[in-house]
């Protein structure tokens, strides 16, 4: 079975950690604040979580998801990731990780910057786009009428593979967004973002309301540049 290691343990990181035990995977854990702040969470996910340093998780991990504040990207190891799949969680927020003059211009993304950071690595961008309460909340079997599905951006096609196969046993469908550049199409602010699970006016609150693949396609294709909206 697939080890997944997480550079970040926190709201996403550790629900995606609960959600992959659940699914039969080991998890190694991992924060940029030690291992020993993470003995709660292992204890609650039991003998399938450990908890290492970053390179640890980096080298442990079969599958890796970066799950950390975007500003802190340049510390995500490179070496013990080479030949990788690597999800990538980010989001830019610039009140908390500062301007970023390629994010404001976008004239990249956020995962490309992860993928230039890892050049042996294979990005994929995923999980960004919905609030950890409701990715705990939503899963559903394969098949079932209300399953949501999350979007992926990533150039290799087989680590988007290899990235759909982990939604489908954590509960999710998954819609190609195409490859990393256009990323963009379900980042902060737009109609794919997080707002979507939630329903109309927030009515869905914490439990969230599943938002299948055909929703998923419609709000990427409507979605339109910072520039643009502001235009």
């Amino acid at each position: 079975m697939t080890t997944v290691g997480l550079i970040g343990s926190g709201n996403i990181g550790g629900t995606v950690a609960r959600l992959a035990v659940g699914a039969g995977y080991d998890v190694v854990l991992s924060n940029s604040r030690g291992p020993e702040t993470l003995n709660a969470l292992v204890d609650e996910l039991g003998p399938r979580a450990r908890a290492v340093t970053p390179s640890e998780a980096a080298d442990a991990g079969d599958l890796v998801v970066v799950t950390i504040p975007l500003a802190a990207y340049r510390s995500v190891p490179v070496e013990p990731l080479a030949g990788k799949v690597v999800i990538d969680t980010n989001n830019y927020y610039p009140a908390r990780d500062g301007q970023i003059l390629e994010l404001d211009d976008e004239s990249t993304t956020t995962s490309e910057l992860l993928q230039r950071h890892l050049p042996g690595s294979r990005v994929v961008k995923t999980f960004n786009n919905i609030y950890f309460k409701h990715l705990l909340s939503l899963p559903r079997p394969a098949g079932a009428p209300d399953r949501s599905a999350l979007p992926i951006a990533g150039d290799d096609p087989a680590a988007k593979a290899t990235v759909t196969a982990f939604l489908d046993a954590l509960g999710f469908d998954a819609v190609d967004a195409g490859p990393l550049a256009e990323g963009w199409r379900f980042q902060r602010d737009t109609a794919a973002y997080a707002g979507i699970f939630f329903g109309p006016k927030g009515a869905a609150g914490d439990a969230g309301v599943p938002v299948g693949a055909a929703a998923i396609r419609a709000a990427l294709a409507a979605a339109r540049r910072y520039a643009e909206v502001g235009s």
